[in-house]
């Protein structure tokens, strides 16, 4: 068990798809549809992330298909009704894209989803370069440890460093994810 927080390069998905700033609307939505995800990197260069694509992105596309938005609505919604009018992934993109290092603690990317209420973070190095994605759902993946596995990490980070020389006189149990135990025997 690790002794540390545990970091994004823990849980994040290392296989991302991702496409360039010059991809067609058509082609990203495919490869949505093909990869079963709901946003995209966009990436230039040897992989450096410029911005994100969702399906948020792509939806004012058929939201205005059918009658464009009046004069009052167009200036209240600039940018999306901009990306109404776009046809390639530099056009719909968010840019920049919100993104994270794989170093970072959990909390910290659950912190930042929720600050910026985005779904998903791609992951960069030190030179903005795609290394993974994560998404919320992966930030839960910590809570899907069994009972023993969480009383092993609690017998190990815990007990053993406040009780070096008797921590093996130390009762820990878990119950559904909830340590419900601690006990120290004494001798008698």
């Amino acid at each position: 068990m690790t002794s540390t927080p545990y970091t994004v390069a823990d849980v994040m998905t290392r296989k991302v798809i991702a496409v360039t700033p010059s991809t067609g609307f058509k082609d990203i939505a495919a490869a949505m549809k093909r990869w079963k995800v709901t946003a995209l990197p966009v990436i230039e260069g040897e992989g450096r992330v410029v911005g994100l694509v969702s399906e948020a992105d792509l939806l004012p596309k058929e939201e205005f298909h059918e009658s464009g938005p009046g004069l009052i609505e167009q200036m209240r919604r600039l940018g999306e009704t901009a990306k109404a009018g776009s046809t390639q992934a530099e056009g719909l993109m968010t840019s920049p894209a919100v993104t994270i290092r794989p170093d970072a603690t959990l909390p910290r990317a659950a912190r930042l989803m929720a600050d910026r209420h985005i779904k998903r973070l791609p992951v960069v190095d030190a030179d903005g370069t795609l290394q993974g994605i994560v998404s919320r759902a992966d930030l839960l993946k910590v809570f899907l440890r069994t009972d023993e596995d969480l009383a092993s990490e609690i017998r190990h980070t815990v007990v053993e460093r406040l009780f070096p020389l008797s921590h093996k006189s130390v009762a820990v149990t878990v119950d559904q994810g909830i340590a419900t135990t601690g006990q120290v025997r004494t001798a008698t």
